[in-house]
């Protein structure tokens, strides 16, 4: 979310419950304004709110140069002082699936992970249950990634990729058509792309290489993981995903206005398979 749409786009989101007080959004556009400034970002973007038992994480990023390479994240829990995100670690990416337990809203607290013995997320054999730690920092960090990482959204065409492999926001993009935004394959992931550029370029006829060089949301697994609602006076497209049900990503059709927002506990949804059998239909 652009720092200059800050506050419309909050009123425009909290019709789906993606909701901050006014008095929250004003601190928080002048604190960023000074966050931007101190650190001579090109743009920064509030990214949403991690809800926690005590207190609550304010999460926003910025760039200088590259918008998809070069995110620099920091946290708040008053909207006024920032912290510096640091980088997920190894241990942090492997346990944080595994937290049962609510953000609490210190930084500072480590956490007990029960790790059974069975456990197939990380690998190795256990004869035992086993005890690792985990600091709240560092979980925050992994579920921020997560959640970038498999449900950040942007309509296709919003990122320019430079002949000098640079990405930038893509100043000629006039947004996508109603018909358009009603296609799963508009939509892009926000993400460093995983798949080959090959496997991308036989994804549509209209291959175009500044602009397709993401992963598109049509190859992603189950099947139905991704849900597209086009509001009522259809100038409005808002993509869900199943896995992180915090996450709204929304587009204005015909201009160049897109961004997402994640509000939630910052906990994966197991059951997303589950709703998608088609036992339980």
């Amino acid at each position: 979310m652009n720092l200059n749409s800050i506050l419309k786009s909050l009123d425009s989101c909290g019709y789906f419950g993606h909701i901050l007080s006014t008095e929250e959004g004003i601190v928080l556009h002048n604190s960023l304004l000074i966050l931007q400034n101190e650190n001579h970002f090109r743009q920064i973007f509030f990214w949403g709110k991690i809800l926690g038992v005590e207190k609550d994480y304010y999460i926003a990023y910025g760039y200088s140069r590259d918008i998809l390479y070069g995110k620099v994240y920091y946290y708040s829990r008053n909207c006024t002082d920032w912290g510096l995100l640091p980088k997920p670690t190894k241990n942090g990416l492997v346990l944080t699936p595994l937290c049962t337990s609510k953000f609490q809203g210190d930084p500072s607290l480590v956490i007990d992970v029960l790790i059974d013995k069975d456990e197939i997320l990380i690998p190795g054999k256990r004869k035992q249950p086993e005890l690792r730690k985990l600091k709240e920092e560092d979980r925050l960090a992994s579920t921020v990634y997560q959640i970038m990482d498999e449900a950040g959204v942007v309509p296709r065409g919003a990122l320019f990729r430079r002949p000098d492999g640079i990405v930038v926001e893509n100043s000629s993009f006039e947004g996508l058509s109603t018909l358009e935004a009603r296609e799963i394959k508009s939509f892009l992931h926000f993400r460093p792309p995983t798949r080959k550029q090959n496997s991308n370029l036989l994804t549509r006829d209209d291959f175009n290489y500044a602009m397709d060089f993401l992963d598109p949301l049509d190859i992603d697994l189950p099947e139905g993981c991704w849900i597209i609602q086009i509001t009522p006076a259809e100038d409005m497209a808002i993509v869900k995903s199943i896995h992180w049900p915090g996450l709204l990503s929304y587009h204005f059709c015909k201009t160049p206005k897109h961004g997402f927002i994640y509000f939630g506990h910052g906990k994966k949804s197991l059951d997303a398979p589950f709703m998608l059998s088609p036992f339980c239909m």
